[in-house]
């Protein structure tokens, strides 16, 4: 069994003892300093409730490293459900709930890239992405994940080994046009190459 290495943050001393000491004599969880954790780590991290000390630190360590996290909290509101995910949440814990096995568990289920929500937050989470897709992406010809048809056409093309020339010819576009998609789509998502936006649309589920 993999062991997961997991940093413990909490807002006060006491709970950041008693997060700590569910993990101790657990051999499949490896507590390990915050600074230290990697992508391949889980961060769990407990809050009364999502302020605004909180939601900075998220972001501040969600742009450092992306760590998958946890959150046990006393309190989540629906129109916070997008700023925790947004801060790399993956799983939320009622702190009045939570036990040495089910955080466990839930630890191990966010090292291996699954999540853990309530069904009500859930719920709010797919109504906010169902209106993101509406109001927001749809009007601008983009899907979930932020890409247009014609973009997924040709990463679907490249994927398959195609090179400008014969994309163009696939498409009935230009060479400049295609190049020009490309540009475009690397420029706005951040993206190297034609690799790493093949790569980007894989973990999307889009092509």
């Amino acid at each position: 069994m993999k062991t997961v290495r997991v940093g413990v943050r909490a807002f006060d001393a006491i709970t950041q003892v008693g997060l700590t000491s569910y993990f101790r004599s657990r051999p499949e969880v490896e507590v390990v300093d915050c600074s230290a954790l990697t992508e391949s780590d889980v961060l769990v991290v407990q809050a009364d409730r999502m302020s605004s000390q909180v939601v900075t630190e998220l972001k501040q360590r969600a742009a450092e490293v992306a760590v998958p996290t946890v959150l046990v909290t006393n309190e989540l509101q629906e129109h916070e459900v997008m700023t925790a995910v947004e801060c790399r949440v993956v799983a939320v814990l009622s702190r009045e709930q939570v036990t040495a096995d089910r955080l466990v568990e839930v630890v191990r289920s966010a090292s291996s890239g699954r999540g853990a929500l309530p069904p009500d937050l859930l719920g709010q989470l797919l109504e906010n992405v169902r209106r993101l897709q509406r109001d927001v992406l749809s009007p601008r010809g983009l899907g979930a994940a932020g890409l247009t048809s014609r973009e997924v056409d040709i990463l679907r093309l490249i994927a398959d080994g195609f090179d400008t020339a014969e994309i163009a010819e696939e498409l009935c576009y230009s060479e400049r046009t295609v190049k020009s998609v490309i540009y475009s789509m690397t420029n706005r998502l951040h993206l190297r190459n034609r690799p790493h936006a093949v790569a980007y649309a894989l973990r999307a589920g889009v092509i």
